[in-house]
């Protein structure tokens, strides 16, 4: 996984709330076996008319949003079911960080498992972020070591993350990562049981 230290990026706002998980990816894309190629069907129903034309009135493809990195929604993002393919359908799709007031849980510890940062801030500061996010120009700073975000303007405002998340977040690693930093260990224990 990619670390996760400061990422500056510009800001897409999805001004919804009770985002589920279907709507982030639709059930009939998890077909897939591998973690990639997730990106070009998230937000699918949204994205595109049935005709398979993009919905021009669809946030995400509207052209000041083209190249976003953080995505700053409504209270509740990621409800409904578990599927981690929904943070893996956002990460592919360029997304570093997801800004909202709260989040479901199982959607967030997906996000943190897979190199996604959730970030939960006080509704006004949403508020703030998803007016300034209709701009084409609007960019955040985010420094997960410090745990704060920012912008150019005079806005600033910390964030909370477990400890433990965030370590393996500013590392790049995931839990087997993790196990490899306890390899001599494990191989010393192997030995000595043999």
């Amino acid at each position: 996984m990619e670390p996760f230290v400061v990422h500056k990026g510009k800001v897409a706002g999805l001004d919804r709330a009770n985002v589920d998980t279907d709507q982030i990816i639709p059930k009939q894309f998890l077909k897939r076996i591998e973690r990639t190629g997730f990106g070009r069907f998230l937000f699918y129903d949204w994205r595109y008319l049935p005709d398979g034309t993009p919905n021009p009135h669809f946030e995400l493809n509207r052209p000041e949003n083209e190249g976003a990195t953080i995505l700053v929604a409504n209270e509740n993002f990621g409800c409904g079911s578990s599927r981690e393919h929904a943070p893996w359908a956002l990460a592919d799709y360029g997304f570093r960080a997801v800004i909202a007031p709260s989040f479901a849980d199982i959607f967030y510890n997906n996000c943190l498992k897979n190199s996604l940062l959730p970030i939960k801030l006080p509704k006004e500061d949403v508020a703030y972020l998803l007016k300034q996010a209709e701009r084409s120009d609007y960019e955040l700073t985010i420094s997960l070591e410090q745990q704060v975000i920012f912008d150019d303007e005079g806005f600033t405002s910390s964030f909370d993350i477990d400890p433990y998340r965030k370590q393996l977040l500013l590392k790049g690693w995931d839990e087997i990562d993790l196990t490899f930093v306890y390899e001599p260990y494990i191989i010393a224990y192997e030995k000595a049981r043999s």
